[in-house]
């Protein structure tokens, strides 16, 4: 949640939207008072998540997210202002780590014949995760599929994840089989184009590719050291 300047609550609002401006600034005064107190933690009042170890401040923090709704800092907006919304929660549900995607990742791995942990660095790298991760170029989803490409890979809605972890999984392996097996290379035309790849022999001379495929890999062992049965028993 942001927290803007409240400022003084005008006279003569209704006795409903008074309730609730006092709890918002209530609120507010929270945030900067553990801000003050939690070490390293609330420096700014930018975000509100309660941060880990700061001990008694946190507690009541949190005490006080809950008091204040959603609902009533929404109903509040005529008070705080018209650009005053709460922050969506919740929005790294999946995190980095991936976890509710591992069985379908480690299932598609499987049917195209490629690394899971490769196809792990590759969805970690492309969208942090996000099912709903759109780019300017018009990739769309887990796997951040180009339209064509997933139209290609029989992906009908890229943001499904089951169906954009498949399409992805079908497409590196297709990379894969191209370039002889050799992940770096395809993972580079994944990201720059197979003929790139082809032009240059190998990872094209591009920062953001060669960044790519260094990322990539890079997660992909993490995630192989992390799950050593797992990626095991998928290759096997």
């Amino acid at each position: 949640m942001s927290a803007q300047a409240l400022g003084a609550v005008p006279a003569g609002i209704a006795a409903g939207e008074l309730a609730v401006a006092q709890r918002v600034q209530q609120l507010q005064a929270l945030i900067e008072t553990a801000g003050k107190v939690a070490a390293g933690g609330l420096a700014s009042t930018n975000t509100v998540a309660s941060p880990a170890g700061a001990g008694g401040a946190s507690t009541d923090f949190a005490s006080a997210l809950q008091a204040a709704s959603t609902a009533d800092i929404a109903s509040a907006s005529g008070v705080v202002g018209a650009g005053y919304q709460p922050a969506v929660s919740g929005a790294a549900t999946s995190g980095e780590s991936g976890g509710e995607y591992e069985a379908l990742i480690d299932q598609a791995a499987s049917r195209n014949g490629i690394d899971p942990a490769v196809l792990h660095g590759l969805i970690q790298q492309e969208s942090g995760f996000d099912p709903s991760a759109t780019s300017g170029a018009g990739a769309s989803g887990l796997t951040q599929l180009m339209p064509g490409t997933a139209s290609s890979m029989g992906v009908s809605n890229p943001l499904d994840p089951a169906e954009s972890i498949e399409g992805g999984a079908r497409y590196l392996g297709q990379l894969m089989a191209q370039f002889g097996g050799n992940a770096e290379d395809a993972l580079a035309a994944y990201n720059a184009g197979p003929g790139a790849v082809q032009q240059y022999g190998g990872i094209p001379p591009y920062a953001e590719t060669q960044s790519y495929v260094s990322k990539v890999l890079g997660f992909a062992e993490t995630y192989r050291q992390a799950h050593p049965a797992t990626v095991t028993g998928a290759l096997a």
